[in-house]
């Protein structure tokens, strides 16, 4: 995936042309700005997802990555329910018990996934997780490892979670694809540098 976070809709609609895709954007409010200028894009959420524009959100992203709480979770299924679809998406998990990291606590996601899995307007198409700030990208494996261990431990209880891993970034993302990602979330390594500090990319 694109993370297409403060680039222009012009260098989008490049990529996409050139079969770049989709595009995963961290705020609702950039991508309904791009959403309407990138013609044939596929727009993925993976930022966080407030409460509040949860519905501008169904409307707008093929994919969420960032489901991190039960009350979102129940949020989303009510609103794709009454837009007449079935939104996919992705559990965040925060396997390194991370203060400065969204996520369920993989303990209570066990707890609550029947629940989210009960939801008829979702498809929980996978978990996905934000790997360690390092300087090395082989010091972010162990994050990647306790992912992949989750997801296989919860979908040998709960057969209807899928096996989607979404994690890895620009710095990370060869080791998160060894270790069993199935979808990358790369920015910076290909449209460059952008001020400001770096998320999900």
């Amino acid at each position: 995936m694109c993370v297409s976070k403060g680039i222009a809709a012009a260098r989008l609609m490049e990529a996409v042309t050139l079969g770049f895709g989709p595009l995963g954007e961290n705020r609702v409010q950039e991508a309904e700005t791009k959403a309407g200028l990138v013609a044939g894009a596929e727009w993925h959420l993976v930022g966080r997802l407030q409460a509040n524009k949860a519905a501008r959100a169904v409307g707008l992203f093929s994919v969420i990555h960032s489901v991190d709480s039960l009350a979102l979770a129940r949020r989303l299924g009510r609103l794709s329910g009454e837009a007449g679809r079935r939104l996919p998406v992705y559990l965040q998990v925060n396997v390194d018990d991370d203060a400065a990291k969204s996520g369920f606590d993989p303990t209570d996601l066990e707890a609550c996934l029947p629940e989210i899995l009960g939801l008829p307007a979702l498809a929980v198409v996978g978990l996905m997780t934000v790997g360690r700030q390092v300087t090395r990208a082989e010091d972010a494996r162990p994050t990647f490892v306790r992912s992949r261990q989750l997801s296989e431990r919860l979908r040998t209880a709960q057969p209807l979670l899928g096996a989607g891993l979404s994690m890895g970034m620009s710095d990370d993302f060869t080791v998160a694809i060894e270790e069993g990602a199935t979808v990358v979330r790369v920015g910076r390594a290909l449209f460059g540098r952008r001020p400001g500090p770096a998320s999900n990319d």
